[in-house]
């Protein structure tokens, strides 16, 4: 990275305020910044920072107003944290080494079709009629089973693992350790014992899908387990046998939704969420973290608690339930009155 503030100010339409002929040689946290570094201010609990960093300049929000005069240069945009993220994208890639080749120690089945530029890592192993796409990276102890095709410029990191008859759309990004297509949890009840069901399924993962490291995505018992187009799955996520999810939905980590839910497009799922499985939930959703889901919600909702329920009056039921010892006391000294 090298550039001016002025040449940052410019590609993001920003105003300068202070030496714009200033050098920026690298990225850096606001508290953490040295001279020479570009960092941002995006949230107001790092304000405090601003008078104590040594960033040569800082992207700010145009809107933002300053208390006292600054040090450093600020560069204030629309947007300070997307143009931050702009500018990490294009360093990194300037940063990354395009691998193209197979490693000798690669396993790979005769029937297997793969593109010329593809890389496979070391250690990989590709099973009979899998398809490979132009621009794949496969890296080291990753398992590709049978029948399984993965899409123009996708990325498997170490040690993923896709069983038999997965899709992987383009550009997607799987994480070290995410496992897709395994059996789905799914047991008939016959006296004591409990009978596991055949999943004959797959899973289909649609194009520029991100799932988090030691992730898991089961196959369908029948049909298919669909991930839509820009879903981004966080570490540690469990989606369950022939639930759908919606394209550019988030959901971070530790969550996990049961079998043949299905979820909108936009949602965004906070941590440690919990939903249960056949629920139909909308478009556009927010729900709070460590939520626990178990009716459908409409388009729209933004909802939090177990069991989850509007926002709003999540926070006002929070507000009593935070004031219940106090009302417990005083109605103790009233009976003894």
């Amino acid at each position: 990275m090298n550039y001016t503030a002025l040449e940052i100010a410019k590609k993001y339409n920003g105003v300068i305020e202070g030496n714009g002929n200033i050098h920026l040689t690298s990225l850096a946290k606001i508290q953490d910044a040295k001279t020479g570094c570009l960092s941002f201010l995006a949230h107001p609990k790092y304000i405090s920072f601003l008078n104590s960093t040594k960033a040569s300049a800082v992207l700010v929000h145009h809107d933002f107003k300053l208390e006292k005069s600054v040090k450093t240069t600020l560069i204030r945009v629309s947007d300070p944290y997307a143009s931050f993220n702009s500018i990490i994208t294009e360093t990194s890639g300037h940063k990354k080494k395009k691998h193209i080749g197979i490693h000798q120690s690669a396993i790979i089945d005769s029937s297997a079709n793969l593109a010329d530029d593809v890389y496979i890592g070391p250690y990989v192993t590709i099973g009979p009629d899998t398809k490979i796409a132009s621009g794949v990276h496969v890296y080291s102890n990753s398992y590709i089973g049978s029948n399984v095709s993965i899409g123009k410029d996708t990325i498997l990191q170490a040690r993923v693992c896709l069983m038999d008859d997965v899709e992987i759309g383009a550009r997607c990004i799987l994480q070290s350790g995410s496992i897709i297509g395994c059996d789905g949890f799914g047991y008939i009840k016959k006296g004591e014992k409990n009978i596991k069901t055949p999943h004959l399924g797959k899973v289909v993962i649609k194009d520029e899908v991100e799932i988090g490291a030691n992730s898991t995505v089961d196959r369908a018992t029948l049909g298919e387990t669909i991930i839509h187009k820009g879903v981004k799955l966080d570490n540690l996520v469990q989606i369950a046998h022939n639930v759908e999810i919606g394209s550019n939905t988030v959901i971070a980590a530790q969550s996990g939704i049961a079998g043949s839910t299905k979820i909108g497009s936009r949602c965004t799922i906070g941590g440690q969420v919990g939903i249960i499985g056949h629920l139909v939930l909308g478009d556009d959703l927010q729900i709070q973290g460590q939520s626990g889901v178990i009716s459908d919600i409409p388009n729209g909702k933004t909802v939090q608690g177990t069991p989850a329920i509007d926002f709003k009056s999540f926070y006002k039921s929070y507000v009593l339930f935070k004031h219940f010892p106090d009302l417990e006391n005083r109605l103790s000294k009233l009976e003894k009155i």
